[in-house]
C-alpha cells in the first residue's frame, strides 16, 4: 500500500483485504504527518517509512521493490483510501494462481458516480 496521511481510512481498507490470499501487506509511508504510520503498526503490516514526501511514483516504486525483495510472485497494489476497494485482489491475482503464464495489471478507477 503507498501511503501518504492515510490514517482516517486505513484501518478500514486493511479489513476489506481478503485475507485468505493474502500472505503479507507492505505499507510504504511517504513522509505522513499523521498516524498512518501508527495505525500500520497496530494492524501488524510490514512498513517502510520514507524521511520526506518523495510523490506518488516513487511510493509505487519502494512498493513493488519491498514486494519483491519479500519474495513476492503476485504483487496487487491496493491504496487505503476509499476511492478504490481492495476486494479485487482475489480476480488480480486469479490468473497467476491458475498456473498460467501471464501478467495481469489492473487500474481500478477511483472516480465515484453521483
Amino acid at each position: 500500500m503507498p501511503a501518504y496521511n492515510a490514517a482516517r481510512t486505513l484501518r478500514m481498507t486493511y479489513a476489506e483485504l481478503p485475507h485468505e490470499v493474502v500472505d503479507l501487506v507492505i505499507l510504504v509511508d511517504d513522509g505522513s504527518s499523521d498516524e498512518t504510520v501508527k495505525i500500520a503498526r497496530e494492524l501488524g503490516l510490514e512498513i517502510f517509512v520514507h524521511n520526506r514526501n518523495y510523490g506518488y511514483g516513487a511510493n509505487q516504486k519502494t512498493c513493488y521493490r519491498e514486494a519483491l525483495k519479500a519474495g513476492a510472485s503476485i504483487i496487487v497494489m491496493v491504496h487505503p483510501t476509499t476511492s478504490t476497494t481492495p476486494r479485487c485482489c482475489p480476480a488480480s491475482s486469479s490468473p497467476s494462481r491458475r498456473g498460467r503464464r501471464m501478467w495481469c495489471w489492473v487500474r481500478g478507477c477511483s472516480v465515484r458516480a453521483r
